[in-house]
């Protein structure tokens, strides 16, 4: 029977080019006729050359993950042959140019495909830059992807250059007949989609179109690898919104212009990596001193230093956590999909606007890039919170910083509200006038802090803590960002081979949902937590507030865990309960 979820790997030199185009474009072709795609992408840090990566999963059916290795690799060069090889699964495809490329001779039922790409593009279609279009050609040809669907996205990318048009569109129809001259050998074949066209979005895209729906309109940035998509889609969106886009000349000068802007009454966030947060740390207390909402996006990459600046790690969290000198309150969320990206951005700024402090919402790179299929999500049902203003208050009784049961206290626009403050990076009494004084440092320090315990009230909920599986499990997996989706996939197939397991994804990180959590704890009889970095940073955390001992599963390398490596671990420890 032919499979229709597999998983197709393009590997290949950035210097020849076209290695991510390709996939790109044969994924939007794929959902636009309704099939289910999820993507991920490495590339190397260099501007021009070095191997660069991009894998695609298709099927009919949702996917959530990234899968385990590959099912289908087209190799440009020998390179990309010899390093995904031992990726590529038993009764899979290996598509390479005949001419570049010497296979060693293969088992487990390895299908070969030997076409010469570059001399077909050189002397066949006397367009060198086509290659990439040929492979596409080829590719849905062999795998029955409609050929219209992927001229359509020739067309809506050279429509405006007709001779580039022309070419590509020749290119693709060349491969895709080229295919006739093959004896079909493999499994793989897509079959017919439901035809409901899919939205292909990163979750960088999924970012910015819900901070645009959560009323954002001052957004300052530093360019910088994985995040600067987010500020040159600010820059293209919110002037069309009346706001204002401002690429900085540095991360510093980026974090307090968004917290000037906010004091002036305008939702506002920066985007930045691991780097550029180290950057903002002195501006995150004053934002948290002077209790000012901002939204900081940190889009995590391999650290420390410049690191693997084009790689995944979630190195972050305990930056995100602690780092700022002095005990100042900051909430920390994480998404743990594409589609998560929309939501905990709409989230995050209404949890700085209500609590008037730092949120920082931790992406990665593989979430920052990574393309999922959605539908078309419906916005309305996003609700979007204001800040608490002082309305009714008499000009001369206003205290902006008047200590509540809550934390919170009323916020004034100067210029509209009819009072005016100062917001102090020193501590300061109610008025705001810089107090030095052991009982107003113990007060107003308090004051900040119980923000984070009526927070904990509202995010103690499914949302930010999310349960599935076995409602009594012999082992818990306790996950957060963007490992969500292979460990939901190594509990579901965990679940299938009779194994009593749980999982709880935390969208909260600071505050914890600690009810959520202690209900999970309650009903499993292990813990593990499988985390992008060394330390076991979320280990570490869990450990200090919850007193839990958990089984760390730790990756480091650049890439995200896949469900196999999940599921192996836990075989490994059901074995040994």
């Amino acid at each position: 029977m032919p499979r229709d979820d597999f998983i197709i790997r393009i590997g290949g030199d950035t210097a020849v080019g076209g290695v991510i185009s390709t996939g790109e474009n044969f994924t939007q072709a794929a959902a636009h006729i309704g099939f289910h795609t999820f993507t991920f992408r490495t590339y190397p840090a260099e501007i021009k050359g070095g191997h660069a990566w991009f894998q695609v999963r298709i099927s009919h059916r949702p996917v959530i993950s990234i899968g385990d290795g590959c099912d289908v690799l087209v190799a440009f060069d020998q390179e990309a042959y010899e390093l995904h090889r031992e990726d590529l699964n038993p009764g899979g495809v290996l598509i390479y140019d005949s001419e570049l490329v010497h296979p060693r001779e293969e088992g487990d039922g390895i299908v070969l495909y030997g076409i010469p790409f570059q001399r077909i593009a050189r002397q066949e279609l006397e367009f060198v830059r086509g290659t990439n279009t040929l492979i596409q050609g080829v590719l849905a040809g062999l795998f029955g992807l409609p050929l219209s669907a992927l001229e359509e996205m020739v067309v809506s990318r050279y429509q405006r250059r007709k001779e580039l048009l022309d070419k590509n569109l020749e290119a693709l129809r060349y491969g895709y007949e080229y295919v006739n001259s093959l004896t079909k050998r493999d499994g793989f074949w897509l079959g017919s989609a439901d035809n409901v066209s899919r939205l292909v979005v990163s979750g960088n895209q999924a970012i910015v179109a819900g901070a645009l729906h959560a009323g954002c309109r001052y957004f300052a940035g530093y360019p910088i690898t994985p995040a600067s998509d987010i500020l040159e889609a600010m820059a293209a969106e919110l002037p069309r919104l009346g706001g204002v886009c401002l690429q900085a000349e540095d991360e510093m000068a980026a974090l307090a212009s968004v917290i000037g802007a906010s004091y002036a009454g305008v939702k506002a966030m920066t985007a930045t990596s691991g780097p550029g947060l180290s950057l903002m740390v002195e501006l995150l207390g004053l934002a948290s001193m002077a209790e000012i909402p901002v939204v900081i996006v940190d889009a995590q990459r391999s650290g420390p230093s410049t690191g693997m600046p084009t790689k995944l790690e979630q190195g972050d969290l305990f930056h995100a956590l602690y780092a700022g000198h002095g005990d100042f309150p900051r909430i920390v969320v994480a998404p743990g999909s594409v589609a998560d990206c929309l939501r905990m951005i709409v989230n995050a700024f209404n949890l700085a606007e209500k609590y008037q402090c730092p949120v920082i919402l931790l992406s990665d790179q593989s979430l920052s890039h990574r393309t999922e299929t959605m539908e078309l999500p419906d916005v309305s049902t996003l609700q979007v919170a204001q800040r608490l203003r002082p309305d009714g208050v008499e000009p001369g009784q206003y205290r902006r910083y008047r200590i509540t049961d809550t934390g919170v206290s009323p916020m004034a626009v100067p210029g509209l509200d009819r009072h005016t403050y100062v917001a102090p990076g020193l501590e300061h009494d109610e008025l705001g006038h810089p107090v030095l004084t052991p009982q107003v440092h113990e007060a107003m320090t308090a004051k900040r802090f119980r923000k984070l315990e009526t927070c904990r009230q509202e995010i103690d909920t499914s949302e930010y803590a999310t349960r599935y599986g076995e409602a009594k499990a012999e082992l818990g997996v306790i996950s957060w960002g963007a490992t969500e989706g292979s460990v939901r996939e190594a509990i579901d197939r965990a679940l299938a081979k009779g194994y009593k397991v749980a999982g709880l994804h935390l969208r909260a990180l600071n505050p914890l949902p600690k009810e959520r959590l202690q209900e999970f704890l309650g009903s499993v009889e292990k813990v593990m937590v499988p985390e992008v970095n060394y330390q076991g940073q979320l280990a570490h955390h869990l450990a200090a507030h919850m007193g839990v001992r958990a089984i760390r599963v730790n990756k480091i390398g650049g890439l995200p865990f896949t469900p196999g490596e999940i599921l192996a671990k836990i075989e490994e420890v059901m074995r040994d309960a």
